[in-house]
């Protein structure tokens, strides 16, 4: 698997990561196995940076991934994970919330350190509070060894920047997680927030190359919140690349993966059979005409999303 730079940290990154909110069952029940098979999946594939969270599975996901690595040589992965958000409406981003989630976090996923810690989905909540209290409790324990890197994740554009200006002299962070923002419909993250994020040095991480099954030939599930000339779009181009032989799903990672301004891509599933699909796209060249007509076809249509979070954020 390909590896990229974050920013300016020096780890280095595989294009594609693994992401395991599937296995906090968010989206259907799984089974053990299906679970510790999709992780060494992952493994054997090159994905070798886990991302999770608590919030998966209300901590399902970090059990079952500490599991799943328990007898594999610390060097051989990397880990992410987050802290703050713990349930639905569940938001706790205060520094003794902090300390505790780390800790807590150590011990499902069975490690001494943790490569990267995000604050999760920070858009629910003010950001002054994401600046004056959550980040140097972060950083506090950086310095100690438990956490390597720190950032932070959410969906709307507006507030990595906000929370860029409110932090210029009080505390920084060393990457951000962007979702559902970098595909073939929506590319807001590219041309809004990435190259102003590359001025800084922050490094870049995206989520959500499907968008939640948006981009792919599976049934749309009632939860997905894009407005409904989105959804005719993707159903439009989905029928146009089966015609041509092959899966939106394919043209979807391969896009997004073809970037070299993110570092890594995160996408998620508990069957292993799409794991090594995956990874074989990864290695495939990208359909540039196919690219072009599919984009054609988002056109009018193309960076429309939703809104999450509080609406100052937005």
């Amino acid at each position: 698997m390909q590896t990229r730079l974050l920013g300016t940290t020096g780890l280095s990154v595989p294009i594609l990561a693994f992401g395991a909110s599937s296995l906090g069952q968010e989206f259907r029940r799984i089974t053990v196995d299906e679970a510790l098979q999709s992780v060494q999946a992952a493994l054997e594939c090159g994905l070798t940076l886990i991302d999770t969270s608590p919030f998966y599975g209300r901590g399902m996901s970090e059990v079952l991934v500490g599991i799943a690595l328990r007898d594999v040589p610390r060097n051989d992965y990397l880990l992410c994970t987050k802290l703050g958000r713990y349930d639905l409406g569940h938001f706790d981003f205060s520094a003794r919330r902090v300390a505790e989630s780390v800790d807590v976090s150590l011990h499902r996923l069975n490690t001494d350190h943790i490569d990267i810690m995000l604050c999760h989905d920070i858009e629910f909540v003010p950001l002054q509070q994401i600046v004056n209290e959550t980040l140097p409790a972060l950083r506090a324990i950086q310095a100690s060894g438990k956490v390597r890197y720190i950032g932070v994740s959410g969906y709307p554009q507006k507030m990595f920047k906000e929370l860029f200006v409110d932090l210029c002299n009080q505390a920084s962070v060393d990457c951000v997680l962007n979702y559902n923002q970098y595909t073939l419909q929506n590319t807001r993250f590219a041309d809004e927030t990435i190259p102003w994020l590359k001025t800084k040095g922050v490094g870049v991480m995206n989520a959500g190359p499907f968008s939640a099954r948006l981009l792919t030939d599976a049934s749309l599930p009632a939860w997905l919140k894009e407005p409904e000339g989105v959804k005719a779009a993707a159903r439009q181009a989905a029928a146009l690349c089966r015609q041509r032989g092959t899966k939106l799903a394919k043209l979807a990672l391969q896009f997004a993966l073809a970037n070299p301004d993110i570092a890594t891509t995160v996408a998620g599933s508990a069957n292993p059979a799409n794991i090594r699909e995956w990874s074989r796209w990864a290695a495939e060249p990208l359909d540039r005409e196919l690219l072009r007509e599919v984009q054609s076809i988002f056109a009018s249509v193309k960076n429309i999303g939703h809104t999450e979070g509080l609406a100052e954020n937005n």
